[in-house]
């Protein structure tokens, strides 16, 4: 039945904080962090649209979603979930994203972590573990391109090692029994995996009462900053090659992460650098070993 009344509106978001070790409590739910943009779905009256995080309506983008979302057995909701690219085997590929919204929508999939409203009721004030049940029993009937995000409860560290083992980008916890507020809170927290790669280093900073940090690029193009935590060893045999080749400070370097004194030098030198992945820049960043070519 149509309803001229007003149309349900976008709600901000709750934000997870990051945490560098998953809960330990048998307290917490935990699900895949999935890499991909994130997406609050809404269905009224007037049909479905796709919000952002930012609220901005992308449902042309997200056409195929928005189609699916309106075959689902409600006659109105909100929907909180990430829109992925999966590959064949079910891992996001963010590096597909932008072309298939482009060329190939039909190829993505929008995972559902969580419903904030449904036919009327607003369900933002009951337990993370019962918005889950409301949303599986909606999402259930979805064929593929709209899917429910699976979780566990407990058992954070292991579930945090088979995700790294699997190559995702981390996990995001939740209290079983903590609402949907919009926002930062610390009822959500995501622990991304680590990543060590191979980068060349740019630059040596160096001040009184600060922690020793390189600059890095990958493929000529600048990545941010690690700390410098090598034994003694290697970084002494490190302060004498930079003596010896320092040079003028390299272009695509933005000014504000080469402000201080920071001592230039040549290429050749490439470190292993462990970082939390899934991040356009360094994060948490520290060098791991030092290689001269």
């Amino acid at each position: 039945m149509r309803n001229d009344g007003e149309r349900l509106r976008f709600i901000k978001p709750q934000e997870p904080r990051l945490v560098l070790e998953p809960p330990a409590s048998d307290d917490w739910l935990h699900e895949i962090k999935y890499d991909g943009f994130r997406v609050q779905l809404i269905l009224d009256w007037a049909g479905a649209r796709a919000f952002t995080k930012n609220g901005h309506d992308w449902s042309k983008r997200f056409w195929p979603v928005v189609n699916a979302a309106e075959k689902l057995p409600a006659k109105a909701f909100i929907i909180d979930g990430e829109m992925i690219a999966p590959e064949a085997d079910g891992r996001p590929n963010f590096h597909q994203m932008h072309a298939r919204m482009t060329w190939n929508a039909e190829l993505l999939a929008f995972v559902a972590f969580d419903i904030l409203h449904k036919d009327g009721q607003d369900l933002r004030p009951l337990p993370a573990i019962e918005r889950k049940a409301i949303l599986w029993d909606l999402v259930k009937p979805a064929d593929g391109i709209i899917q429910y995000s699976q979780h566990v409860e407990g058992g954070g560290a292991a579930f945090y090692e088979a995700a790294g083992k699997m190559g995702l980008e981390g996990i995001v916890s939740k209290r079983r029994g903590s609402p949907y507020r919009s926002g930062d809170s610390d009822a959500w927290v995501k622990t991304k995996c680590w990543d060590v790669d191979e980068l060349d280093l740019l630059g040596v900073k160096r001040e009184a009462g600060k922690q020793t940090e390189g600059l890095f690029a990958r493929d000529g193009k600048y990545v941010g900053k690690a700390v410098i935590a090598t034994g003694r060893a290697i970084k002494e045999r490190l302060w004498q090659r930079i003596e010896g080749d320092r040079t003028a400070q390299p272009a695509g370097v933005p000014t504000a992460e080469a402000d201080g004194d920071v001592e230039w030098v040549k290429p050749g030198i490439t470190a292993r650098v462990r970082h939390l992945r899934g991040e356009a820049k360094l994060r948490h960043a520290s060098v791991q070993d030092f290689r001269e070519e």
